[in-house]
């Protein structure tokens, strides 16, 4: 463990040489031996910020040995005033942790849509050739094969975890790692110091304008992942990406691409295209649903063979894959079809629908809910989606908290308009249960509103939850009983 003198002397300062065990910016996390880092708070237009200099007083009490922050104050304990608290965040604990990313070939992914596909994909196909590989992103870390869970809902977590999580690959014996990186934490120095054997930028849509207040803004902030990285990988079809084609280094994808697909075939099982490339021409199958995994895959395999991947390796690594943890992950084919997604707004459970549509020869159930204390319309636009595009539609429970479920459910109820094709069924996992049964061959079962979360809020209650380990329990609850 290094000592606070080593650490301060980072920033020009004298320090004692006690032993530190621990960087946090929150101030629950602190233990005896911790350095405490007071990050004001990001203002937004919807919340009044919190400011970690107010809870100082707090992270002293228990035990922290140093304090970092922003303002001119007199302390019991060592106390390093700097500009930016978060850079110094991110620099302490990249030295606090040995500095693991220089350890490491680092691949980061970013955009708006599809950047957690990407990454998935592209770290199966490395870890396929090569394990083991690491993986941070938004449906969970891996390390290899082992599967991790960190608490909260950041795709790109803060500087802390992010440097702890890379030396974690490196004890474990990784050589590459796949970072999916969000805007947020590029602007908020997460991801600060880290630099990239490949980039991705996937596309850039209208989002996030709360914290970087333009389309300009947010680009720039996407774009700080290219200017760290030795080669880039952009799509060519997306108006802001496609500015980036004639960055040196950079390999294209999508339709004008250096890297695109021609006689892209959908069936129940997945997708079957031939990939035109500068590594030549082959042909793949992919057991995903949607063109636009085609055109995440292309991404994946760019990066993929830029890191050293034949053609062959590419090929079955593809033809493995497992899917994306709830992101229309298809967990079976026949004899009906199951995916879990994590459409959860009927918006996103519309794209879901249209997406799964085409290649459903009977019906198309979908199980889902909506959430409590949240945005009430969210319930009846899930209500009018699913009475429009589904065959049949089985309400049930997500995360209602303290809101009577059942009103949540007469709303999605109403909305949907027609009683003989849906069915109320307020425990998820007898919902589930329900639509397995109800499946016939040629059925399409979508699974929507839990995706990858690991917890199901009922009440006051949060409680652990597996929606695809509950889906497969009762696919062969099924199975077995049929057998019998």
């Amino acid at each position: 463990m290094p000592t606070l003198a080593e650490l301060f002397s980072l920033f020009g300062q004298s320090a004692p040489p006690v032993e530190v065990v621990g960087i946090t910016h929150d101030s629950r996390l602190v233990q005896p031996g911790f350095v405490f880092v007071a990050i004001p708070g990001v203002p937004l237009p919807s919340r009044q910020p919190f400011d970690g200099h107010d809870y100082i007083p707090q992270a002293i009490e228990k035990g922290a040995v140093a304090v970092v922050g922003m303002r001119e104050l007199n302390l019991g304990v060592p106390y390093l005033r700097v500009s930016d608290a978060r850079a110094a965040l991110a620099d302490l604990s990249a030295a606090f942790w040995g500095y693991p990313a220089q350890k490491l070939k680092l691949l980061g992914v970013t955009g708006s849509k599809g950047k957690t596909t990407v990454a998935v994909l592209l770290h199966h196909l490395l870890q396929s050739a090569a394990p083991p590989v690491g993986r941070l992103s938004t449906v969970g870390v891996r390390i290899g094969d082992e599967e991790l869970f960190l608490p909260g809902h950041f795709t790109t977590p803060e500087a802390p975890q992010v440097q702890e999580m890379l030396q974690r690959f490196v004890s474990a014996g990784c050589r590459q790692a796949v970072l999916e990186v969000s805007s947020h934490a590029l602007a908020l120095e997460r991801v600060r110091g880290l630099l990239y054997e490949v980039g991705i930028f996937t596309n850039l849509y209208e989002d996030h304008l709360d914290l970087h207040g333009s389309m300009e803004n947010y680009f720039a902030e996407k774009k700080k992942l290219l200017e760290r990285s030795r080669f880039a990988i952009v799509n060519s079809d997306n108006p802001w990406t496609q500015t980036l084609a004639k960055r040196p280094q950079t390999w294209t994808y999508g339709a004008q691409g250096d890297w695109r697909l021609q006689h892209l075939v959908e069936s129940s099982g997945g997708l079957g295209f031939e990939v035109i490339s500068p590594i030549g021409s082959f042909p793949v199958r992919l057991p995903m649903v949607g063109r636009f995994n085609a055109e995440n895959a292309l991404a994946a395999l760019a990066a993929a063979s830029r890191m050293g991947l034949s053609v062959d390796q590419l090929q079955a690594g593809l033809a493995c894959f497992p899917g994306v943890p709830g992101r229309m992950q298809l967990l079976q084919s026949e004899p009906f079809r199951v995916v879990v997604d994590f459409a959860h707004t009927g918006a996103s459970l519309e794209a879901a629908l249209q997406t799964l549509r085409p290649t459903t020869r009977n019906r198309l159930v979908v199980v889902i809910g909506a959430a409590g204390n949240q945005d009430p319309t969210r319930r009846t636009g899930i209500g009018q989606v699913a009475g429009r595009l589904a065959d049949f539609a089985v309400f049930t429970e997500e995360d209602h908290r303290t809101e009577p479920l059942e009103a949540i459910l007469q709303i999605m109820a109403r909305a949907h308009g027609d009683p003989r094709r849906y069915a109320l069924v307020p425990d998820r996992r007898e919902a589930i249960r329900y639509a397995v049964w109800l499946a016939q061959p040629g059925d399409t079962l979508l699974f929507s509103g839990k995706g990858h979360e690991r917890t199901l809020e009922r009440g006051t209650e949060i409680l652990p939850w597996n929606e695809i380990e509950e889906v497969r329990l009762a696919l062969e609850e099924r199975k077995t009983k049929a057998e019998i």
